[in-house]
């Protein structure tokens, strides 16, 4: 297909966190699935300029583009979900296009004219999402915020202008909803559904197709009252279930006919190629041959999950690749720094320390790396836990007591530290390195050979480097620089050849993970993990661990739930 870009707007209403990411992600994989040249885009209503400083309770993990944007964790999930490698342009927030429009205020672009929302900042809105769907069939497009929001109202406006401006045959309008069950009264009930659509007509849009997040397949009669109220077809009210995992979802639409139905209405030719590999993804997970293996993330952000996201999704898709169901334990690094906090970690056959920023739990995870390191338990240190291994590493085998980085204390000897331009940086936001940077691997390490390759490109975000004037020192002792950017002369990652498996890196490979294509360090780390469980028994705390026999669990059967049989027979 050729020609003017088609656009998919995902709106969503009644409550947030329903999934507008994943489903939009999954609407994008299914319309790749059919050849279509695709991209997504995350339009976030509020005003920061980017995440890249909020709290992760607030908002989950930051993403990184190969570009070097810091951008939703949404992001993560359209780049999972399907091929395409998005950029800068596909995350846009209500902080750059106000920053943008009184920016050409301040140089008189207007000719002195009253700046205003409409048309000004609108008409920001719509060229952005013109620019990032250029040269592609089809741009998807999510809308943040839940309807009724005022912070979502500029954007709401805009997409509004654009089915006027494309013209209504190029655009659909998608909304989530919430379809809760209530089981006092054993009642389906649609009234917020309702409401919420309600609430988007008043803004003058009317939604095409209503996906409807609820835990059970909605029966004809709901789905005909839903219609009634809301002005669209029975057919286009789809049953967004909850599912086990988030790879069931493109499933879930397909088996409902949800991209036939939006190639119908948007005039598009393309068949689809059948999902077969996802079936395959999610027939795995549900059954994996190779048992269970444990293994704790240990950070600071553990209370929401969302923190570590895109690591947690990199170790399932290793998981996929080594055929075993994967067991995350997150520990709050905070707790073990108390003395008999080694109890937390015992019995996992792999530990991970994720990227993170600041003092707070620091020396907990140190302590991890440390458990990690002398009982050959396989570990996986990213940004922050490279870091803190080679600071672990500096005390107990250099001799460094004082080892430290200079982003946790004003004192010591920093063998971890800012560079000389970064020292005369002030403020946060944008001061780090970020993007896609080169790593060389050192021959004949373990990292080239997991890599297979002379060198890699990876996803960078952080502020702090290994100081060359310790290299020395601790490759004396032991510790091997196996990645090193030549360019710019810094270590990109650090290897343990006397351990089974003890890897650093200080970009986040888990960025560039996805189900079909897990990174290889992920896969090899698990990988690793496994071996180990299988060398000493899995153990859980308090129980005694039976050296060299192999953990038996066994693989449950499937949790899937039924699924609908719409115009497509159920695919497992």
């Amino acid at each position: 297909m050729s020609g003017n870009a088609k656009y998919i707007f995902v709106t969503g209403g009644v409550l947030s966190s329903l999934g507008k990411g994943l489903t939009s992600a999954s609407i994008g994989a299914l319309m790749e699935n059919r050849g279509l040249k695709i991209t997504l885009m995350k339009m976030d209503p509020y005003l920061n300029i980017d995440p890249g400083t909020m709290n992760p309770f607030q908002h989950g993990e930051v993403f990184v583009t190969e570009d070097g944007a810091e951008t939703d964790l949404d992001l993560g999930h359209y780049e999972r979900f399907t091929n395409v490698s998005l950029k800068r342009e596909n995350s846009v927030t209500a902080g750059q296009v106000y920053e943008t429009v009184i920016a050409k205020e301040r140089r008189g672009e207007y000719l002195g004219g009253t700046v205003q929302v409409i048309p000004h900042i609108t008409d920001e809105i719509k060229a952005r999402i013109r620019k990032a769907a250029k040269g592609k069939d089809l741009a998807i497009v999510e809308i943040g915020g839940t309807v009724g929001d005022i912070e979502s109202l500029p954007f709401l406006e805009a997409i509004r202008q654009f089915r006027i401006d494309v013209g209504p045959e190029n655009v659909i309008f998608i909304h989530l909803t919430l379809v809760p069950f209530l089981g006092v009264s054993g009642e389906l009930k649609t009234k917020p559904t309702q409401h919420s659509v309600q609430k988007l007509r008043e803004i003058g849009i009317q939604p095409d197709f209503l996906m409807c997040r609820t835990d059970r397949i909605l029966p004809p009669d709901i789905r005909a009252k839903i219609a009634l109220f809301c002005s669209i077809k029975a057919d286009n009210v789809i049953t967004a279930k909850d599912v086990d995992n988030i790879y069931e979802v493109p499933l879930v639409f397909y088996e409902q006919g949800l991209d036939e139905k939006i190639c119908k209405h948007l005039g598009l030719k393309k068949r689809s190629r059948g999902l077969s590999k996802w079936t395959k993804i999610v027939q795995t997970m549900t059954s994996p041959r190779n048992g269970e293996v444990r293994i704790g993330i240990v950070g600071k952000y553990v209370d929401l999950a969302d923190s570590y996201k895109s690591v947690s999704e990199a170790l399932n898709h290793g998981s996929i690749a080594n055929n075993c169901r994967l067991s995350i334990e997150y520990i709050d690094s905070e707790k073990l720094e108390s003395a008999g906090s080694g109890a937390l970690l015992e019995g996992l056959s792999g530990i991970l320390v994720p990227g993170g920023f600041g003092a707070r739990g620091v020396e907990g995870k140190i302590r991890a790396i440390h458990y990690a390191r002398k009982n050959k338990i396989p570990y996986f240190g990213i940004c922050i836990g490279l870091q803190l291994a080679i600071i672990e590493y500096a005390r107990d085998v250099c001799g460094l007591t004082k080892a430290t980085s200079r982003e946790v204390s004003k004192t010591g000897e920093f063998v971890i530290d800012l560079m000389e331009d970064q020292k005369k940086i002030q403020r946060i936001g944008g001061s780090m390195r970020l993007g896609s940077y080169e790593c060389r691997l050192e021959p004949n390490s373990l990292v080239a050979k997991v890599y297979s390759k002379k060198k890699v490109f990876e996803r960078h975000r952080h502020r702090y480097e290994v100081n060359n004037h310790y290299r020395q020192i601790l490759s004396g002792a032991g510790l091997r620089f196996s990645g090193v950017n030549s360019e710019l002369d810094l270590v990109e990652m650090i290897e343990l050849p006397t351990h089974p498996w003890f890897v650093g890196c200080q970009f986040h490979p888990e960025f560039k993970s996805k189900p079909f294509d897990p990174h290889p360090l992920f896969v090899g780390f698990v990988k690793a993990s496994m071996l180990h469980r299988d060398l000493v028994g899995e153990t859980k705390p308090g129980d005694k661990k039976t050296k060299g026999k192999r953990s038996k669990v066994s693989a449950s059967p499937s949790r899937l739930r039924p699924r609908s049989r719409e115009r497509r027979p159920a695919l497992h």
